[in-house]
């Protein structure tokens, strides 16, 4: 017995080629890479590696295949002498490391100063690091390679070399290789569609779609994902509909194309689309085990995202088995409903009577419903818990929830303590979490020391710059935010403009501030006027406060400047939306807008009194999270 649970061959037999299966076994996955590790311990008691070097490197290979990275590093560095560090060696090293492109391209650049030649599984490792980290010069540099080393510029390679370009960027170098191949595959094809996509829009895009002399289930995918996220639920239900039942081959959507449709749907809160999909899945039946549930995980995700958190809740309390996973996207979903009562509720039962070990999103979606209810001791439990009883580092997201949890409350000394106290470099989330308290509570000497410091991270977030002017507008000081003002279109700063989704009859209106694009405009602003008549009645003021002067030269507000600046918020494109899903539904019925930027003050105040007047639920998922208004303030 040479370790706990590992068998060594008898005595009279050679015991380096059994060590070098169950080494490789380990690799290949067929057993437990921790076997592996209990072998190395034995191998290092026993001094059996200084008798049988060739070991090290059966050793090397198990840790860059079964992982983590770190101890792949960690075996290369100390297991391999130099000599042993061959091309074969490099490449596990480096393709150890796909999930860390950054330190995969700076590996590559050790293995050319070492003056070992790259093969083609390298320079294939290279690219994918490249396409990830969105480096033309990494992309470039591996395919000069293949073309000064002389080596095989196959189809995959191609391929490779294609994606990377399009993710750098670089669509005419991606194009031209594309061009230059004798036949491209459905591969080659579905590569350049994703591309063209996501560089050069959705009508490129269906250019190059309908050009394809053949699809695959991957191409179509792409196709209905990029109409989903472009807010166009018809064209995506008739993609599937011909995927399905005109494309011969393909008559069924697998687990991958399943959910990755409904990630589109959760991200773009197109409930139409994953409605169906959904009914697909049900009609077809053909998962089992692990998909099952991954289909399953995924529909919970799109429900709760889509504001259906009661659907989504059904679906996974009647989910025969749950992960890890699954119960991460319900807790997150109730934490973006703003739910966090059935948040910790959800999270006692996961560690109480399933036995689960929470990971770092668990306490991310607990940590954020605390926040948004601003239960300040029970998130402070939580965060101490996080390493104390789990045993997890906590990460930047979970001093953000805490800054955010504290900045709330109001206690900004407390949370720019921990900021300072943070062990890693606070980023833009936290300190742009703190900047947003600061806001809601007027600090506007703490607010301008973070706008520095954001500066200098981002210096073209147009979000800080308003914060910081709506704080001092906010305050009376409208020489301030004039000055910030005029000092970001000096610079060429643009603030992102508001934009509101809703959709009615399966399709899906877009508007912004001020917009009259629609085709019903005029009966739109028709309606706006009932609703602002009908606001006033009951005591609304539009809260102009909150808005950044726009007098330049006249920095004392007179009556004309605050009608402009009413007009401006009565205008807001979640305020369009709502007035055009008034006109277009039945009385009753409930409103679901979906905007891309956070919900403003005024607007918040103004839907609750709204919700009221027209007896309508409305919902509104802004950026971070879901407001729900039930028929008025609750």
């Amino acid at each position: 017995m040479v370790s706990d649970g590992i068998a060594a061959p008898n005595s009279d037999s050679d015991p380096i080629p059994f060590y070098r299966t169950l080494l490789r076994s380990c690799a290949l996955g067929h057993s437990p890479p921790y076997l592996g590790r209990q072998l190395h311990a034995a191998l290092l008691k026993s001094a059996l590696l200084l008798l049988f070097p060739s070991l090290s490197a059966a050793l090397f290979h198990m840790y860059a295949a079964a992982g983590p990275p770190s101890a792949a590093l960690h075996a290369f560095r100390r297991l391999l002498p130099p000599s042993a560090r061959s091309t074969v060696a490099w490449t596990a090293l480096i393709s150890s490391h796909a999930a860390l492109p950054a330190r995969a391209v700076r590996l590559f650049r050790s293995m050319r100063r070492a003056a070992v030649p790259p093969d083609v599984v390298t320079l294939l490792a290279l690219l994918s690091a490249s396409a990830r980290l969105a480096d033309p010069a990494a992309a470039a540099s591996a395919h000069l390679l293949f073309l000064k080393l002389g080596l095989p510029f196959s189809v995959p390679a191609c391929n490779a070399a294609i994606d990377a370009y399009a993710k750098c960027g670089r669509m005419p170098d991606a194009r031209r290789l594309f061009d230059e191949m004798p036949c491209p595959t459905v591969v080659s094809w579905t590569v350049l569609l994703s591309g063209t996509l996501r560089r050069e829009g959705l009508a490129r895009g269906r250019e190059v779609f309908d050009r394809m002399p053949q699809k695959n289930e991957v191409s179509w995918t792409v196709m209905v994902v990029s109409c989903i996220e472009a807010g166009l639920p018809r064209e995506a239900l008739s993609l599937l509909s011909q995927m399905l039942f005109l494309d011969d081959s393909v008559r069924n959507l697998n687990h991958i194309s399943l959910c990755s449709l409904l990630s589109a749907c959760s991200q773009a809160g197109d409930l139409t689309v994953g409605r169906w999909i959904h009914a697909h899945f049900t009609k077809t039946g053909l998962f089992g085990g692990a998909y099952l549930l991954m289909v399953r995980t995924a529909l919970v995700d799109m429900y709760a995202k889509c504001g259906r958190i009661d659907t989504a809740r059904h679906l996974f309390e009647i989910m025969p088995r749950r992960n890890l996973v699954a119960w991460n996207a319900m807790l997150s979903g109730l934490s973006m409903h703003g739910m966090a009562a059935e948040v910790l509720k959800l999270f006692s039962r996961m560690v109480a009577e399933e036995a689960l070990h929470p990971d770092d999103i668990t306490f991310v979606g607990v940590l954020s419903a605390c926040s948004r209810s601003g239960l300040v001791e029970q998130g402070r439990k939580l965060f101490h818990e996080l390493s104390t009883v789990c045993g997890l580092t906590p990460k930047v997201e979970h001093y953000a929830c805490m800054v955010d949890l504290l900045g709330r409350a109001g206690r900004l000394e407390e949370a720019e303590a921990l900021v300072r106290e943070m062990p890693i470099l606070p980023n833009e989330v936290v300190l742009g979490s703190l900047l947003a308290s600061c806001s809601l509570h007027g600090k506007l000497d703490l607010g301008r020391r973070l706008m520095e410091e954001l500066v200098q991270m981002d210096p073209h977030n147009t979000e800080y710059h308003v914060l910081l002017s709506n704080m001092y507008a906010s305050s009376g000081r409208h020489f301030e935010a004039g000055n910030l003002r005029e000092t970001m279109r000096r610079k060429g700063i643009k603030k992102a403009p508001g934009i509101s989704f809703i959709e009615v009859n399966g399709q899906v209106h877009r508007f912004s501030a001020g917009d009259k694009s629609h085709p019903q405009a005029r009966e739109v602003y028709a309606m706006l006027d009932e609703v602002v008549r009908r606001l006033r009645l009951v005591g609304y003021v539009p809260d102009v406060a909150s808005q950044i002067s726009r007098v330049m030269d006249n920095y004392l507000e007179n009556g004309e400047e605050r009608e402009e600046r009413e007009q401006a918020l009565l205008v807001h494109s979640e305020k369009l939306a709502i007035c055009f899903g008034l006109i277009s539904t039945r009385p009753g019925l409930p409103l679901r807008i979906f905007k891309n930027l956070r919900i403003c003050t005024d607007c918040h105040a103004a839907i609750k009194l709204i919700s009221d007047i027209f007896r309508r639920e409305i919902i509104v998922r802004d950026r971070n999270r879901f407001h729900c208004f039930k028929k008025g303030p609750t």
